[in-house]
């Protein structure tokens, strides 16, 4: 696995404490997949309610708080597939 996927689970773990409600799937282009649910944050690829798409430098200035997931996604660097309800909680705890 990637060393982007393993960084960004163990920021996204830190953000998400207690889980989440639903089931959410971060996909970087090239690297992989994350999953979040109530047991957490975690390496993998499954159905999820929400799925957001976005490339490693883009998930990265997100994760290190030097874009917001708002801003990616009105500029098109991040797509968002699924429930923009799930969407737009993941977008509060990211920042």
């Amino acid at each position: 696995m990637s060393e982007v996927i393993d960084r960004a689970v163990e920021l996204l773990s830190a953000r998400l404490t207690g889980g989440f409600d639903g089931v959410a799937k971060f996909v970087i282009d090239g690297e992989g997949a994350i999953l979040l649910d109530e047991a957490g944050v975690r390496k993998g690829d499954a159905p999820a309610d929400v799925t957001l798409t976005a490339s490693a430098d883009v998930f990265r200035a997100i994760l290190d708080g030097e874009t917001s997931a708002a801003s990616a996604f009105m500029s098109g660097k991040l797509t968002v597939d699924g429930d923009m309800g799930q969407a737009l909680r993941l977008g509060a705890v990211l920042g």
